[in-house]
């Protein structure tokens, strides 16, 4: 093949990466798949997903007052406002005054929706993670119903980045953490939301290094753990990657594909950058009708972070695998 049409090639599939084409192979094939097709406004940082009874979906994501977007379609996205348009004044301690808050994970269960989310500074511990519901998840009808759990700068652990998750016997329980010590787990009641002891459980670490944004889903025989090692928030200089392990545990412990403990800085990587792809990470699971979907943020060339979706499935040996 002539050298302009290699590198036409090249420039063709770098621009149908940038917009999403996933379907389509690069020459040289690339360790992952492309994010999958999204339009409109689709940039979100930190980003959880939740499909409502009518079908459609619910994004929420870090920003001022929590930021809410739709879509009736998984493809098509728009602004839709603020969770907490007036602030969020319970926060203003663990944010320095700021109305910025951070990585919210949003569900829908027993007829109202839930959102755990964080407020802190970037690269303090002293942090905090809050809960709210409501009972259609749109704009300005969030109620502040209390803080879940607080970290202080002498704790070993940071309250950040929480995700819910409903064991098989209906239990309730919020994984958190980045950095310090790594992942940890509390116990809390389904009929609050809030805490329901003082245990603090450790399920993942790097010894004190990158590791952060928990996801836990349960699939069959397992469940799976889902973070984000390595670097977010600078741009398209960002290192973040998705890692998973599992456990017929909720609690742990979790193991990566090799067997090496998720305590002990073990993780099979399943998504990370390529291309004008850049440190995709903070990762959302969720169910839909023709598949498991994750949810992520990356970064483009300009530095921007915009929306990520794919497919996910499980091999012949029950590892996860996006396509």
């Amino acid at each position: 093949m002539a050298a302009s049409r290699k590198r036409a090639l090249a420039t063709l599939f770098a621009a149908l990466a940038m917009t999403g084409a996933s379907a389509v192979a690069a020459p040289q094939a690339s360790a992952y798949p492309g994010p999958g097709v999204v339009t409109g406004d689709i940039r979100v940082h930190d980003p959880s997903v939740v499909k409502r009874p009518d079908g459609s979906y619910l994004v929420a994501h870090t920003a001022d007052g929590i930021g809410l977007k739709t879509s009736t379609d998984r493809t098509a996205f728009r602004n839709a406002g603020a969770a907490f348009p007036n602030g969020a004044s319970w926060t203003t301690t663990y944010t320095n005054g700021s109305r910025n808050l951070w990585a919210p994970d949003i569900s829908y269960r027993n007829g109202q929706y839930w959102m755990y989310y964080s407020a802190s500074t970037f690269g303090s511990n002293r942090s905090a993670i809050f809960l709210a519901t409501s009972s259609s998840g749109n704009a300005g009808t969030w109620t502040h119903r209390g803080l879940v759990i607080e970290s202080r700068t002498g704790d070993n652990f940071n309250a950040i980045d929480p995700d819910l998750v409903v064991d098989d016997q209906g239990r309730w329980w919020l994984s958190f953490g980045s950095f310090w010590s790594g992942i940890k787990m509390v116990a809390l009641n389904p009929s609050t939301g809030l805490r329901s002891d003082s245990t603090i459980r450790a399920i993942a670490g790097r010894n004190g290094g990158a590791i952060e944004a928990p996801n836990i889903v349960k699939r069959g025989n397992y469940y799976y753990l889902f973070v984000s090692f390595d670097r977010c928030c600078q741009g398209a200089a960002s290192t973040y990657r998705v890692m998973v392990g599992r456990s017929t545990s909720v609690t742990g412990p979790y193991v990566a594909r090799n067997g090496t403990a998720m305590t002990s800085g073990g993780g099979t990587e399943i998504l990370a950058g390529q291309g004008s792809i850049h440190g995709p990470g903070h990762q959302d699971v969720f169910g839909d009708v023709d598949s498991d979907i994750l949810v992520y943020h990356y970064y483009g060339d300009d530095g921007a972070s915009r929306l990520g979706i794919n497919l996910l499935a499980l091999d012949s040996a029950g590892w996860p695998y996006v396509h």
